[in-house]
């Protein structure tokens, strides 16, 4: 039997949750520059070509200036990314996608791109991610909304003494919340996708304040419904 979420319908302008991680659940964030470098391949080929400027173009690893065709590599246009969490063994994704192959695309490009760099860096052969990535279906505006929360609360467990803190959570580094918090912005990054449901008159207070609520058993039956894979 296929593992779930491995069978994939796709639709366009539908919404996912992309998720993979480390091969036997390995880390594939080992220190801050792997987590920027991955960052980086998301930059690369969501943002618009036009606005990726010559020092942008620098390879994460080798430090030379990339020589690319940036309109032929681009999928700007057609998908966009609307959340994201990097993890030590995992990353999660929240896309829309404007034509049926931009998944596909996006992940073959940002992933391959992203193992040869971490296997040159540390020094390995063969795979890095486990398998096929997982994709979701979001089919409504209450899974957008609770699963961009369960993307961004991700970080929770990593602190060493317990849960993270309010704080700690909101200015997680590899995280896009601090984004929909009106930190800092990024062309390749869509929030407002999401923060349009919320009250409009103050979305950024009101999105803080629901993504720092406790999980409710309607919250957890919704994931579940949805086959979110909760393992690390």
């Amino acid at each position: 039997m296929p593992a779930k979420n491995i069978i994939k319908t796709y639709v366009e302008n539908g919404y996912y949750h992309l998720y993979n991680r480390g091969v036997e659940k390995r880390k594939i964030f080992m220190k801050p520059h792997d987590y920027s470098t991955f960052l980086f391949y998301l930059k690369l080929y969501l943002t618009p070509p036009k606005l990726l400027s010559k020092p942008d173009m620098i390879h994460p690893l080798t430090k030379k200036r990339i020589r690319l065709n940036l309109k032929q590599i681009s999928l700007n246009g057609k998908i966009k990314l609307l959340a994201y969490c990097l993890m030590p063994n995992h990353f999660h994704l929240l896309v829309k996608q404007k034509i049926d192959s931009g998944i596909t695309e996006l992940i073959r490009k940002v992933c391959t791109a992203y193992s040869m760099v971490f296997n040159q860096r540390y020094n390995r052969v063969g795979v890095l991610f486990q398998g096929r990535y997982k994709a979701v279906l979001i089919e409504t505006d209450e899974q957008l909304m609770h699963v961009s929360r369960y993307i961004h609360q991700n970080p929770r467990e990593l602190a060493e003494d317990g849960p993270m803190q309010a704080m700690e959570l909101l200015n997680y580094p590899y995280s896009s919340l601090p984004q929909y918090l009106g930190k800092y912005k990024t062309v390749w990054l869509q929030p407002e996708e999401v923060l349009d449901h919320f009250n409009q008159k103050n979305p950024i207070l009101d999105y803080r304040k629901f993504v720092l609520e406790e999980e409710s058993e309607e919250e957890a039956l919704l994931l579940s419904s949805l086959k979110v894979d909760r393992e690390n």
